[in-house]
């Protein structure tokens, strides 16, 4: 007997609907066709198992799984809930009327329990668009599949609660969650603030205008001046995830499997720590199964590189096109796969391999030519697209003793989520840009136009500094967000001189 039913397979961040076709004929053994990989073969131990545990029948006939289309490579565990379901209706076990309706995906136990699968948002969002009245998963991904409207989603735990509830024996109420709630509910509190921060007044203002552009940061300074410290606030002081954000970024983390402690929506944005022995595919994404890197996982959020000129160079100059693309495609020989990778890098580094280059009490014991060296690891290009280059410099016993309350993230925040609305509004007409960081050389002509005395600035800056044009534009950039916090139509030279502050560390300026 011929029987088919419904499941997804991840491809990229995406799922594609895939019918599992089941026919039973006389013989004995159990094949499988359609590119399966060892997990998706293995799970004929794994179905054997479970339908002795659950007191199912396995028949004793040659049993046929394709997987269709068969040219798409099926790959996890996912695969082994709806081909046990598939053989159970080819037997008559189930009654096959509702099968039409769901999409089933889960892994199988041994014992017929069901386990959690990668990728739950994706399979919702694809069974949603392909018309299905709803999905039967793994009780631990139903709420994070829940957040789906416009589809019903039923948590299982057992091989048997999924053959009862397709009989029409028992009935599932299905799992009932809003984003809207997920997010006026949810406490999102954070460890640091940057009330904790004494001095460093410069490196505050310069992170506040990071997170209202959206623009790229670098932190350079002695060893125990704050630079880690002031890097791991920026997430509090971020304005809060829309939906579609949210929808996004959790989706990622969904197919990598590293959601953690966040079943449903992640209402927080990633911030991303690699270490600088992180290899080339855990950081762009790829490997033999594909799966998103640390640049995608902090899609929406930060990547913080600690050390940056410890980072291999090709590591390096492999972030040069996503910076710019906010996307990165992965290319080997039997698959292509894209990746979004809209994050903020926030960078640190010391000066020298000493570290007490422009100290203003330790000498440094390097030489001219090795702090040349060390900052030579961080290629000009790599630099170009890093829009603020601060030094940060130790904090006085003054500083530290000092009693006097220190801003806290929620008033910065205040003001950078101001700043964000007015780039809302700006960019409300263009598709894919949210913040100043993003705007083309087109957007900054009709959104940046510059008087006479600003351009003056800025062509004086290029010339003192030896300024490339992608540094030209990103100083204009940077000027627009800091009008912004400060709640100007139009870019002024206060602000131009600014933003030319921030770009002490190019080359050409970095140690006069």
């Amino acid at each position: 007997m011929f029987i088919g039913c419904f499941s997804s397979a991840l491809v990229g961040i995406d799922a594609l609907t895939v019918e599992v076709e089941v026919n039973i004929s006389p013989g004995l053994g159990m094949y499988l066709s359609g590119l399966p990989d060892n997990a998706v073969r293995e799970s004929q131990e794994r179905i054997r198992s479970a339908f002795e545990n659950s007191g199912l029948k396995m028949p004793g006939k040659k049993i046929i799984v394709n997987l269709a289309p068969a040219d798409l490579r099926k790959e996890g565990s996912s695969l082994d809930l709806p081909i046990a379901v598939a053989i159970l209706a080819a037997t008559g076990q189930i009654d096959p009327q509702r099968l039409p309706d769901y999409q089933i995906s889960g892994e199988l136990s041994l014992d017929g329990t069901v386990k959690p699968v990668k990728g739950a948002l994706p399979i919702a969002l694809n069974a949603r668009t392909g018309g299905f009245r709803g999905i039967i998963l793994p009780a631990a991904n139903a709420a994070e599949a829940a957040v789906v409207s416009g589809i019903r989603t039923f948590g299982v735990t057992s091989l048997r609660q999924v053959t009862d509830f397709l009989n029409g024996t028992k009935e599932l109420l299905p799992a009932q969650i809003t984003p809207e709630q997920i997010f006026d509910t949810k406490h999102n509190p954070y460890a640091e603030d940057f009330a904790d921060v004494k001095g460093q007044a410069f490196a505050k203002r310069a992170l506040e205008v990071a997170a209202a552009g959206g623009h790229n940061i670098i932190l350079i300074g002695s060893p125990g001046s704050g630079k880690t410290m002031l890097a791991r606030r920026l997430p509090t002081i971020m304005p809060p995830m829309t939906l579609e954000e949210a929808l996004e970024t959790t989706k990622i983390h969904s197919v990598a499997g590293k959601l953690g402690s966040e079943k449903g929506l992640m209402t927080r944005r990633p911030f991303r720590t690699p270490h600088h022995l992180t290899s080339q595919v855990a950081l762009i994404g790829g490997g033999s199964n594909p799966q998103p890197g640390e640049i995608s996982l902090a899609h929406n959020g930060i990547l913080f590189m600690d050390e940056l000129p410890e980072f291999g160079r090709n590591l390096l100059e492999i972030l040069r096109q996503p910076l710019e693309d906010k996307k990165i495609t992965v290319s080997r020989a039997k698959y292509s796969v894209e990746y979004p990778a809209n994050f903020i890098l926030a960078a640190s580094m010391n000066p020298c391999p000493c570290g007490y280059y422009n100290h203003p009490e330790k000498e440094c014991t390097c030489t001219a030519g090795a702090v040349t060296r060390y900052l030579g690891r961080i290629s000009g290009p790599l630099l170009d697209r890093i829009d603020l280059h601060i030094e940060v410099t130790p904090v006085s016993f003054s500083e530290i003793s000092e009693k006097t309350p220190q801003e806290s993230s929620a008033d910065i925040r205040t003001r950078v989520v101001r700043a964000r609305e007015m780039q809302r509004k700006r960019f409300e007409n263009i598709d894919g840009v949210h913040t100043n960081a993003m705007m083309n050389s087109a957007m900054l002509r009709e959104f940046c136009p510059l008087d006479e005395q600003c351009r003056q600035l800025i062509g004086n800056a290029m010339q003192r500094l030896n300024l490339s044009a992608r540094a030209h534009d990103r100083i204009i950039k940077v000027a627009r967000t800091i009008a912004d916090l400060d709640g100007a139509t139009a870019i002024e030279p206060k602000h131009i001189a600014e933003a030319i502050n921030y770009r002490s560390l190019d080359r050409g300026g970095w140690g006069n």
